[in-house]
């Protein structure tokens, strides 16, 4: 079952939080949800190069909180906030409601499946070899504190005619167990021999009960 349902949705409701807070019925929910995706698509074409972890949505009556999970902050905010202020302003035209922008610094990007996702696929782009990246992208997060990670590529590895895959995995990646912190990602690589796709997964160690709420905080999405 760990290879056909994302670790994500998974655990959804157990010990990981829904990245979007609102609700709505009907025809509505259709509407909010590629309003969602929209919103979304934006700010990984407008500020994606920044390293962003994960963007949490909020809505409120004619109001929508966006806050975005960066390990580049300097990058999103700008001089003297020019750039977040933009990005808010071409959010409020593509949705028509007024939207605040919070930015939140990730500490440990090397142990954030996202950037480690975005990074694996960069190198590959630069024509670095599969292989050492993955080592060390996985000895670089162990490093820094997470429990196991298992990076997948699959593709044209090294311009080889037939397509195949490769991983690496270190330490310990539990995929089918709910109560694992377990964060995954997908990025792909586009070469010159085709697209490379790489999955992440990364493991942050076992939430038990009592010890972390099942639902997001107010604290979750304020900087």
């Amino acid at each position: 079952m760990g290879r056909k349902v994302h670790p994500y949705g998974f655990r959804l409701g157990i010990i990981k939080p829904w990245r979007a807070r609102w609700f709505a019925e009907g025809r509505l929910y259709g509407e909010l949800l590629q309003e969602d995706l929209k919103v979304r698509d934006l700010i990984d074409r407008t500020v994606g190069h920044a390293g962003i972890g994960e963007i949490m949505i909020e809505r409120f009556p004619r109001q929508l909180n966006v806050t975005i999970h960066t390990a580049k902050p300097g990058i999103i905010i700008g001089r003297k906030g020019a750039s977040v202020e933009l990005l808010r302003k071409e959010l409020t035209e593509r949705t028509g409601k007024a939207v605040k922008v919070d930015v939140v610094e990730i500490t440990s990007p090397e142990t954030s499946a996202p950037i480690v996702a975005q990074s694996m696929a960069q190198q590959l782009e630069r024509r670095i070899s599969h292989k050492r990246a993955m080592k060390q992208t996985a000895f670089r997060a162990i490093r820094a504190g997470a429990q196991g990670i298992k990076i997948m590529c699959s593709g044209r590895l090294g311009g080889s005619e037939m397509s195949r895959t490769d991983k690496v995995i270190m330490g310990r990646v539990p995929r089918q167990t709910l109560r694992a912190d377990i964060d995954f990602h997908i990025a792909e690589a586009l070469t010159t021999y085709g697209r490379i796709g790489v999955k992440v997964w990364v493991y942050h160690g076992e939430v038990l009960p009592g010890e972390e709420p099942l639902m997001a905080t107010e604290a979750d999405f304020k900087s």
